[in-house]
C-alpha cells in the first residue's frame, strides 16, 4: 500500500529515531554530507524543524526562531532530546484536527497535510545523513522511495536545486538500489563515510 504524506511522516519519525538510537556517543561531533555540519548540527535542524511542524500540526503560534549552528538548539543527551521533539510531534499529528486548513509555505499556500511532504522526506534524507556519519548503514522502506519520487516529480528544478534544499544531484552507479537513487537525486553520494 503506498503512503501518503501523513504516513510517510509518522513512519519518518520512527525511521529517524532508530538512527539516533544508533549513533554512539562519541560520534555526535563527526563531520556529515550536508557540507559545514556535524551528525549534531543535522539532528538540531531536523529537531527545530519538527518543533514548528508540530506547532503547525496543533494550530499553535509559530515560533521561528533558527539556530546557528544548528545544534545550538540540542539540550542535554541528544537521543532524549530528540526523543521529546518526536514524541510531541507524533501526538500532535495523532490530534491534528484540521488537516485541510491552508498554511504559507515556502511552496506557496498549501494545505497542513500536503505541507507535511517535504519535512517526511527531510526524516529519511536526515536520518541517511546522520547514519552516513556515525557509521550506521540503513535502506529506505520502498513506500518512502514512492513517495519521495512522487514528491519531485513536479516540483521545478530551481525550487529542487537551491540552498537549504538539495545539491545538484550526482550520478549513482551502476546497479544501484532505490535509496541510492534517492540519495544520488537528493545531491547526496551513496557511498559517502565519515573519515
Amino acid at each position: 500500500m503506498d503512503w501518503n504524506a501523513l504516513d510517510t511522516y509518522e513512519n519518518g519519525l520512527r525511521f529517524f529515531t532508530d538512527v539516533v538510537n544508533g549513533v554512539p556517543d562519541d560520534r555526535w561531533r563527526s563531520a556529515s554530507p550536508c557540507e559545514g555540519w556535524t551528525a549534531l548540527d543535522v539532528l538540531g535542524h531536523v529537531g527545530e524543524a519538527t518543533t514548528v511542524g508540530a506547532q503547525i500540526l496543533r494550530g499553535d503560534e509559530l515560533n521561528l526562531v533558527r539556530h546557528d549552528p544548528p545544534s545550538s538548539i540540542v539540550e542535554g543527551d541528544p537521543s532524549t532530546w530528540w526523543a521529546g521533539a518526536a514524541t510531541d510531534a507524533a501526538e500532535a499529528l495523532l490530534n491534528a484536527t484540521d488537516l485541510d486548513r491552508e498554511i504559507d509555505s515556502p511552496a506557496g499556500r498549501r494545505t497542513v497535510r500536503d505541507g507535511l511532504s517535504f519535512p517526511a522526506v527531510d526524516l529519511f534524507i536526515h536520518g541517511w545523513d546522520i547514519a552516513a556519519a556515525t557509521g550506521q548503514s540503513v535502506r529506505f522502506p520502498t513506500e518512502a522511495v514512492t513517495f519521495i519520487r512522487g514528491v519531485f516529480a513536479n516540483v521545478p528544478e530551481e525550487a529542487t536545486r537551491r540552498p537549504g534544499v538539495f545539491a545538484a544531484a550526482v550520478d549513482a552507479t551502476a546497479g544501484s538500489d532505490d535509496t541510492d537513487q534517492v540519495l544520488a537525486f537528493a545531491g547526496r553520494d551513496p557511498q559517502w563515510a565519515a573519515d
